[in-house]
């Protein structure tokens, strides 16, 4: 396969360092990256030949540029990791300028978003992809397979991730529901999406709390009754957690048995780079449903008295 030239937006960002990686590890060039701010030398440890931009004019200049160049010159797909508020604009110019797109979870922040983009692929003949790596994690995909080996049985899920963050979080674009959509979009977009394939399509949404800091509640899916909870409060450690010393914990049981996948992450990205370009992937459509249920859940009243209220939330 023809190396293809990436171009990356929020070099700068958490998670872009994995995106630098699956580029490297799957043959391709880094050519450009954007950030408004320059604490960027992550980027030596992929390629010291890569044109970087502190203003967006200056990035659309040169991609403009290098659309009227040739094939091998040209930008073939833009990365993108930027805030999340942000995504639906810079797909936007990339399949302007001719490129394919990987776009960082949440897609979008609004469903409608997601029908516009598709105009514009249709408009455009380049697509995007975006970043669903619970889809691929080995044993979630094993995980998968033995549910849908039962297709009549209704399961019991409990989700709960609290991941702690401190002060800043608040003060950042992330804990600006306007930019970040809110935890339930930010935080919990991956788990929302990875439930929703696992165990079918929404009937029903409640919410028991919603705040900066905590998002609780219960769905009714096709094949699952999920309660869950997020939240970036270390007061709702569990005890074992705080005894480990752990800022974070993850607990997913499906009918009392923990489903375990804390290992095998590092790679994913590279694995969802190797099936884009292979003209596979995950695109608008697949993105769909987790947008949909974060979108709702973000507007929904919580219900004063909930039937199904997380234990957590009862401490």
């Amino acid at each position: 396969m023809q190396q293809k030239n990436f171009a990356l937006i929020g070099a700068g960002g958490y998670i872009a360092p994995r995106h630098m990686a699956a580029i490297r590890d799957t043959g391709n060039r880094l050519v450009a990256a954007l950030d408004p701010k320059d604490s960027v030398g992550i980027l030596d440890r992929y390629s010291f030949d890569v044109s970087f931009f502190t203003e967006f004019e200056r990035f659309d200049r040169f991609a403009e540029k290098l659309r009227r160049k040739s094939e091998e010159e040209r930008l073939h797909w833009v990365s993108i990791c930027s805030p999340n508020y942000l995504h639906d604009a810079h797909m936007r110019f990339a399949l302007r300028v001719g490129a394919h797109v990987i776009c960082e979870k949440p897609t979008v922040l609004e469903p409608w978003n997601l029908d516009a983009l598709s105009e514009l692929e249709q408009e455009t003949g380049q697509v995007v992809r975006t970043v669903l790596q619970l889809r691929v994690h080995p044993q979630l995909v094993a995980l998968r397979e033995r549910l849908l080996a039962s297709p009549g049985h209704i399961y019991d899920v409990d989700l709960t991730y609290i991941t702690s963050r401190g002060r800043w979080y608040g003060i950042s674009w992330k804990g600006q529901e306007e930019r970040s959509g809110g935890l339930a979009t930010n935080i919990g977009i991956h788990f929302f999406d990875m439930l929703i394939w696992l165990f079918g399509e929404v009937q029903h949404v409640e919410v028991h709390a919603s705040t900066p800091t905590v998002v609780s509640g219960w769905l009714q899916l096709e094949r699952a009754r999920v309660r869950w909870m997020l939240s970036i409060d270390n007061t709702f450690l569990p005890a074992e957690a705080l005894a480990a010393g752990k800022a974070t914990y993850r607990s997913i049981t499906v009918d009392g048995q923990e489903v375990e996948f804390s290992e095998g992450f590092t790679d994913l990205h590279t694995v969802i780079y190797r099936d884009a370009l292979e003209g596979r992937g995950f695109g608008l459509q697949d993105a769909r449903p987790s947008i949909v249920l974060a979108h709702t859940i973000r507007y929904a009243a919580p219900v004063p008295v909930a039937e199904h209220r997380h234990p957590h939330l009862t401490r």
